[in-house]
């Protein structure tokens, strides 16, 4: 079972259940670790671009919101960063620390505001402990555009009376309840709905997060069709009618790399010790008076044979 993302209470007029968060989806993408050609492990830094100055940052600039990392992470498409050796071994980038960083909101094209860790932290809100229903809307009247991602609704212990009975009441009516809350550290406008034959909260995206639908594609929907035509496509769809059943589909993609991938022996990667930066120097000084010392040896008994044989 997975473990509970938000423990709380759901409220509705003067009921208030008490109640967690579970997590109804699992995305199973299949994710590499990256290596280089020769088996060594590659990983992500964050690094400083010398060849911009800092009122010009590049589009790769931008960085998220808490530390995270991502060793099972693909880089996104056309982002292998096949150039970044080449820039590193000129020393034009500087590796930063995480609390080094600091957040730019471009606000116009090459024009930025930036912002400490402390300016954001002062923005966010308290994280909620209740979800207040302020309203009920017609489940269809919501478009699934605005769906974002599902949670099971879980009652605590004691609280199964006032779970079912808004459960019989949202069923009965066909309504779902609206209500706002903060998850971790962000707002969320969520919709608590019926599913199956327990409750579920679906976050849902902010109205100004969806965009407008294009005029070129509202031309579109409105281009002149004949009788006959929309005739035959409904049959068409009739034909084709069939009960939903999300077990009918699989991801194929996924089902043939686990195939290659169970194909294949596995190579153990050995992770390499580490090693003390500072002592970096050091050690590359002694091997140089090593090589040092050794040819200097070799030029000694080499004077030395010609003496003799003088």
């Amino acid at each position: 079972m997975p473990r509970s993302v938000w423990t709380g209470t759901l409220s509705f007029g003067l009921v208030s259940i008490p109640v967690s968060l579970m997590p109804a989806t699992q995305p199973k993408d299949v994710r590499f670790h990256l290596f280089d050609r020769q088996g060594r492990r590659v990983r992500y830094r964050r690094v400083v671009d010398e060849t911009y100055p800092l009122a010009e940052p590049t589009e790769d600039d931008e960085v998220e919101e808490e530390p995270t990392e991502h060793p099972l992470a693909e880089p996104a498409e056309g982002d292998e960063g096949q150039a970044e050796p080449e820039r590193l071994a000129r020393g034009r980038e500087t590796e930063v620390a995480y609390q080094d960083l600091v957040r730019g909101y471009e606000v116009e094209p090459e024009a930025f505001v930036f912002l400490d860790r402390e300016d954001i932290e002062r923005a966010r809100p308290t994280p909620s402990r209740t979800i207040d229903l302020e309203h009920f809307v017609e489940l269809q009247d919501i478009d699934p555009v605005y769906f974002e991602k599902a949670y099971y609704v879980v009652p605590a212990p004691g609280a199964e009376k006032p779970y079912a009975l808004l459960l019989r009441a949202l069923r009965d009516t066909g309504r779902v309840g609206i209500g706002r809350f903060v998850l971790r550290t962000k707002p969320h406008l969520v919709a608590i709905r019926p599913m199956d034959e327990v409750i579920a909260l679906e976050t849902l995206y902010f109205g100004d997060e969806v965009r407008e639908i294009p005029s070129r594609v509202r031309d579109a929907a409105q281009a002149a069709i004949g009788t006959r035509e929309l005739e035959i496509a409904r049959q068409l769809v009739e034909m084709l009618a069939a009960e939903w059943d999300p077990a009918m589909f699989s991801d194929e993609y996924r089902e043939e790399l686990l195939r290659i991938i169970s194909e294949r022996a596995p190579e153990r990667i050995e992770e390499p010790a580490a090693v003390d930066p500072a002592a970096g120097g050091r050690i590359d000084d002694l091997m140089e008076a090593l090589r040092r010392s050794v040819d200097e040896a070799k030029a000694a008994r080499g004077g030395g044979a010609r003496r003799r044989t003088g």
